[in-house]
């Protein structure tokens, strides 16, 4: 890699936007191997086979204790209040423009204010905010551009 730049901002801006990618292509990853598994258990169907691992005809299903780690976490450990959360920016340059994230996002800094579902559709029309390109809350929302 290039040398990298010697002040801090900089050096934020690149960490962000690398987390960001490491996220996206997580979540792609995960998204993937969840389609491939449904296609592989239609295959079985298809063809008459039982998919591996599933539970014997008479056997009652078993369900896992503990959901996946890719499961989404809206909810564990926490009362799902609004669902959404708006997070405000201020920097020695005014104040940045407010991001709109899911209540569970993992990328939201500094203290969020919780907001109701219409609220964060209204929020999104303002050219002023923005969504958050990890949580994506626009596209739960059904809030195109």
């Amino acid at each position: 890699m290039s040398a990298l730049p010697p002040d801090a901002p900089r050096l934020r801006a690149i960490l962000a936007y690398l987390q960001e990618q490491i996220a996206q292509s997580d979540t792609v990853g995960i998204y993937l191997r969840l389609q491939r598994d449904a296609v592989r258990e239609a295959l079985d169907r298809a063809e008459g086979r039982p998919a591996p691992g599933s539970p014997r005809p008479h056997a009652p299903a078993r369900h896992p204790a503990v959901p996946p780690s890719f499961a989404p976490s809206r909810g564990r450990g926490r009362r799902r209040s609004t669902g959404f959360v708006v997070q405000q920016k201020r920097t020695p340059g005014g104040p940045e423009p407010a991001v709109i994230h899911t209540d569970d996002c993992t990328m939201i800094e500094g203290t969020p204010h919780p907001i109701g579902d219409h609220e964060a559709r209204v929020a999104l029309t303002d050219p002023n905010i923005e969504p958050c390109a990890f949580c994506r809350p626009d596209t739960e929302l059904g809030v195109l551009d």
